[in-house]
Parts: structure tokens; C-alpha cells; sequence
């Protein structure tokens, strides 16, 4: 299994941002979970950051909700996720974030939580609403079983809690690209350039940017300023509008599910192009300055 900073290492020495794909674990069922994380990963997804569906999801906007209401609904569970990760990380060979909001986390007992995930397969952990101050004890419990922390920061973050995020993260560093949710709506935020400038003065590990990007223009802009692009809403809602329109066709389960696994291949591809570009934009600027 890749670790996160290989993935990061992987990427650098291709000239271009990692790709993170966000995935809802057990949405509709964890056969579709599967067959999403290979799709991705043949696509050239670098790291897929699976989410823990939970029922009061902090900072996920409508599509993501859905997408747990109707894994929830189907019987998912913290237990069910670790029994199949293993198969996950058995097809794609690439790192898995986990993430999750802390109430499972104390539900499941925080170390047998990260002993767990890491015997798994898991690779990191991210809880959306454990501040850095509070996270001491989880942290150290995570690192001790082998799993990389990430924390999140949003563009009104203070210097001071920006500087105590970076600082507790030691897979890669998720900057939050504008306020509000998860989700399309709103696009890549205007300032994010600064941001990422603001972030790497205090920041030693990669940065990765998310919210807003659902096309190759916004992972070829985030890209050309952070080290890794996030994309989520995108994937999820269009695996699920694919699936549910098969199954509305006839189609059968295992058929609905590879034609969502076909188009979300697609998306990876077109983001990943879109990635590429920003290296591409690198790359004549500095042939341009040899020249001149």
C-alpha cells in the first residue's frame, strides 16, 4: 500500500497536484464503494478519501447528506466499512483517508477506532469537527497505529488556529478554497491563491484544496496553486444520477453500478487532464524565463 507521502512524492515528480477523490462509503452499498475506488484509481487518482457516513455530517452540503442518508439507510456501519476496506485497498493500491466526525469515532472507542482502520487499510484520518487544541490524545492514539492526521482550516481561520492546524497535520493539510459547504454551488473561492500563500508560511506537509471543484478549469486553477486538488460533490452525485437513471432503465444492480463506476472514470480523467494542464502552464512559464 502507497503511504500518503509517497502519493505526494509520486505526483511531485510527475510536475503536477495530487489528485484526492472523495468517496461515500456504502452509498447506495459498499459494492458500489468498491467499484468507484478502482474506477478512480485507474483514473490516476493519487489518494481517495473515503467518507464515514454519519447522520449530523459537519460542513457537507446537500449532495454529500444524501449520499449518507441512503448509505445510512442501507445498514452501513463503522464495523461493516473496516470489514470491507481491506478490499478496497486490495484494487487500487492507493492511500485511504478516513474521513469521519468524531462521534464514531468515541462510539467505536478512539483506539481501537484507529487500530482498526489501520489493520484495515487505512492510511489517515480526518475529523472535520476535532479542533487541533482538543485532538492531543487522538492524535497520538492515530499515530501510534501507523495513521496520518490531516486537519482543515477555512479561508476566515485565524493565523493562530491556521498555524496550530499545519502543525498537527502530518499527511497533508486540507485548505478549505471558500466558506459555506460541500458542494458546486459557489465554485472555487476568488481568494484562493492568498490563502494558499497564507497557509504555506506555517505549513510543512502539502496542502490540498477543496470545495467547488466539479471540472478540469477548477482542478487546472487549484492545481496550479496547491500541492493536491480534493474533489467530492462531483463524484458523488454523479455516480448516483448515473446509477439511479439505470435502475430506472431496467438495468440490473450490477450493470447501474458499472455504468456509475464508467462515468465517475471519466470524471477522474478529466479532472486529472485538467491537473496535468496546470503542469503543463509550469512548465512553458519556466522554458519561457530560460529563453528570455
Amino acid at each position: 500500500m502507497t503511504t500518503i507521502a509517497s502519493a505526494f512524492e509520486r505526483a511531485k515528480r510527475d510536475r503536477r497536484s495530487a489528485l484526492i477523490a472523495y468517496l461515500a462509503a456504502g452509498d447506495p452499498d459498499l459494492a458500489m464503494t468498491i467499484a468507484l475506488a478502482r474506477a478512480v484509481a485507474e483514473a490516476g487518482a493519487d489518494i481517495i478519501e473515503l467518507g464515514i457516513p454519519f447522520s449530523d455530517p459537519l460542513a457537507d452540503g446537500p449532495i454529500i447528506q444524501a449520499a449518507y442518508t441512503r448509505a445510512l439507510a442501507s445498514g452501513i456501519s463503522v464495523k461493516r466499512i473496516f470489514e470491507h476496506l481491506p478490499m478496497i485497498a486490495e484494487v487500487t493500491e492507493t492511500p485511504i483517508v478516513l474521513m469521519t466526525a468524531l462521534n464514531p469515532v468515541h462510539a467505536y472507542g478512539p483506539d481501537a477506532f484507529c487500530r482498526d482502520a489501520k489493520a484495515a487499510g487505512a492510511a489517515g484520518l480526518l475529523i472535520p469537527d476535532l479542533l487541533p487544541e482538543d485532538a492531543s490524545d487522538l492524535r497520538e492514539q492515530a499515530h501510534a497505529a501507523g495513521l496520518d492526521t490531516v486537519f482543515l482550516a477555512a479561508p476566515d481561520t485565524t493565523e493562530e488556529r491556521l498555524a496550530a492546524a499545519a502543525a498537527a497535520s502530518t499527511g497533508f493539510f486540507y485548505l478549505i478554497s471558500r466558506r459555506g459547504v460541500t458542494g458546486p454551488e459557489g465554485g472555487v473561492g476568488e481568494e484562493l491563491e492568498a490563502e494558499v500563500a497564507r497557509a504555506r508560511k506555517v505549513c510543512t506537509v502539502p496542502i490540498a484544496v477543496g470545495f467547488g471543484v466539479t471540472a478540469g478549469a477548477d482542478a487546472r486553477r487549484v492545481a496550479e496553486a496547491a500541492d493536491g486538488v480534493i474533489v467530492g460533490s462531483a463524484f458523488v452525485r454523479l455516480a448516483s444520477e448515473v446509477f439511479e437513471e439505470a435502475r430506472e432503465g431496467n438495468q440490473s444492480h450490477s450493470a447501474a453500478r458499472a455504468a456509475a463506476a464508467e462515468a465517475v472514470k471519466a470524471k477522474a480523467q478529466e479532472l486529472m487532464d485538467g491537473i496535468r494542464g496546470a503542469r503543463s502552464k509550469t512548465a512553458r512559464t519556466e522554458t519561457e524565463r530560460v529563453e528570455t
